[in-house]
């Protein structure tokens, strides 16, 4: 088990964005590849997705990583799969990108355990927990990790990764990729886009969720980001959160465009004539 590293050569002159994510997935044998993405630096800092239809020698070097999150991805339909977002928990989990309590924390250190070395085995687990690290300030959960560990006797590693995914998915800040703004009263905060809306958190305690059914369109002007909402008499119908640039408010604009559509492809095709998301002077669609 190790990072989403993968080496695959190609002409880069020639090809696509696309071309190159297809060829990476081909090189894992990976069917639900819809999932997914490659990210790169961007020349202004900050991290945009690999655009599958624009030439692969503007954008390059990529890293293998889950884009969409789904509520359940133990519904997942492939062992690849689910193997893959077991490691983006494990990933975000190490970095201290996925935060949770110390008993969340060593639990999904102990089904980690159990995928990678097998049934509890005192001596060994001491020793697996030395020289690896899953979790910052681990050395004050390793008994929690532990006794944990003890109770998952018999699990394969295949089950492992499945009982990971559900510990993950119930936290607060599962599949959270946090955009740092302003609120319209200066306060600092987060903005964050899931399968069901988008989230605004202060550190990371979320404070409030705008679902899609509230959301009657998402635009950004500059480096503002704009959340319009459907009409109601009791409250300010659009708000206004300030970021750090340009680039970084249309990344984020555009992640939302690709979530919100992501999630609703399941959906029967309706006729839409006019988008939920959409913005002057961009052309950017997701397919």
């Amino acid at each position: 088990r190790r990072a989403m590293k993968v080496s695959v050569s190609m002409d880069t002159q020639k090809v696509l964005g696309g071309d190159f994510y297809n060829k990476v997935c081909g090189h894992l044998k990976l069917l639900e590849k819809e999932y997914f993405g490659l990210e790169f630096r961007h020349h202004s800092g900050n991290y945009v997705w690999l655009e599958l239809l624009k030439p692969l020698v503007k954008q390059i070097r990529c890293k293998f990583i889950v884009k969409f999150f789904p509520p359940d991805p133990g519904q997942l339909k492939r062992g690849l799969t689910r193997y893959l977002f077991a490691l983006q928990i494990k990933q975000d989990l190490s970095n201290g990108s996925l935060t949770c309590n110390d008993n969340s924390a060593a639990l999904l250190v102990s089904h980690i355990l159990q995928s990678e070395i097998g049934d509890y085995d005192e001596e060994l687990d001491c020793q697996h927990l030395e020289m690896k690290h899953y979790v910052p300030n681990q050395e004050y959960l390793d008994h929690k990790i532990i006794k944990f560990h003890k109770k998952h006797r018999g699990l394969s590693p295949a089950n492992s990764d499945i009982q990971l995914l559900e510990v993950a998915r119930k936290l607060d800040m599962y599949g959270i990729r946090p955009y740092p703004a302003y609120d319209g009263e200066g306060m600092r905060i987060n903005l964050a886009v899931t399968h069901s809306g988008v989230l605004v958190f202060q550190g990371n305690t979320k404070i409030n969720t705008f679902s899609w059914a509230k959301i009657r369109k998402l635009s950004f002007k500059r480096k503002h980001f704009l959340i319009k909402l459907h009409d109601k008499p009791s409250c300010k119908d659009t708000l206004e959160f300030a970021m750090a640039s340009r680039d970084v408010c249309k990344s984020f604009w555009k992640m939302c465009v690709e979530y919100h559509a992501f999630f609703r492809l399941a959906e029967e095709p309706k006729a839409i004539h006019k988008t939920l998301l959409s913005c002057k002077g961009s052309s950017f669609r997701y397919r």
